[in-house]
């Protein structure tokens, strides 16, 4: 319950503080389970050696490391050069997910202020068409969108009978298809938190711009976008984090050609020939710059909200 304290700053209750540890233990205890425990133990299983006919032997070794930096030779007992293949895999994912995200946002800020300025008692139905599709699974979302893509599917027979092309478009199997899987996969966590932050928008802001003459410009880029700004970042890392662990869309879409780094752990946990230690040294090596890049754009963050105060 708020309060308000003698020099008008809201203040905060304590009428639960005796009991608040007790009254967050579910959480903290839920996200331990599912969270904690889980990256222990990849953690763990990262510095394990791999067993011939798949597992581990509990041995612990940097050799899932080694082998995602170096290049030790067909036989392992070469001198080790560095070996771009999964550093290249690992760059190739960074960007797809960076330009699936840009898309993302470029569709996503339109749709969402377009859903937020509909009458009140219609926006809820633009909500629900925008959701109603991810009622499904999304490895049948992907398959229909390989359908819709390929040589023989309704986009290059569309296109070729209205005249624009005279033979089929090789989408799938390219980067292409990739992204556009990426951004139909995970649209609406876009859509969702900037349609939120839009909702909330004091639109006479900018009916005042307009009376001083701003362009509609200046009004996006003044107004607008820095008071729905934590919307359009939660809406970011909402697209960016699960498009770069995807493994549907480029298996699907891409092609060998195109292999991720969620592609790529997959494979390292499938049948007899997985290499376990080194599938959760890769884990473990997304999930730190993931981790990283976080921390630091939150600094940043912080840091810009205490200069503005």
């Amino acid at each position: 319950m708020a309060i308000s304290a003698p020099d008008g700053e809201p203040a905060v209750s304590n009428t639960y503080h005796k009991s608040r540890t007790w009254l967050l233990l579910p959480s903290w205890v839920v996200l331990g389970a599912l969270s904690l425990v889980p990256a222990i133990l990849m953690l763990v299983y990262s510095f394990l050696t791999k067993e011939f006919r798949g597992g581990v032997i509990w041995e612990f070794s940097l050799a899932a490391y080694d082998q995602f930096f170096f290049d030790r030779g067909l036989f392992g007992d070469d001198s080790p050069t560095l070996d771009w293949t999964y550093i290249a895999i690992f760059w190739r994912s960074f960007w797809q997910a960076g330009a699936a995200t840009l898309l993302s946002l470029a569709i996503g800020f339109p749709t969402a202020y377009f859903i937020a300025t509909r009458p009140v008692q219609t926006r809820a139905i633009w909500v629900f068409l925008i959701t109603i599709p991810y009622w499904v699974n999304l490895l049948i979302r992907t398959v229909s969108m390989k359908f819709l893509l390929r040589d023989e599917g309704p986009l290059n027979l569309s296109l070729m009978a209205v005249g624009l092309i005279d033979s089929p478009l090789q989408i799938v199997n390219t980067n292409l298809a990739v992204q556009l899987g990426l951004f139909y996969s995970y649209l609406p966590f876009m859509v969702l938190p900037i349609y939120a932050a839009v909702e909330r928008y004091d639109f006479s802001l900018s009916e005042a711009a307009a009376d001083l003459y701003a362009s509609k410009w200046v009004t996006l880029h003044r107004i607008l976008l820095p008071v729905t700004k934590p919307g359009v970042i939660a809406g970011c890392i909402l697209v960016f984090v699960p498009s770069l662990g995807s493994f549907l869309a480029p298996d699907l879409l891409g092609g060998a050609k195109n292999y991720m780094i969620g592609s790529l752990i997959e494979e390292q946990f499938k049948g007899n020939a997985g290499n376990w230690p080194f599938g959760a040294a890769a884990s473990m090596i997304l999930l730190t710059i993931v981790l990283v890049i976080l921390i630091a754009f939150a600094r940043q963050q912080s840091r810009l909200e205490r200069g503005r105060v």
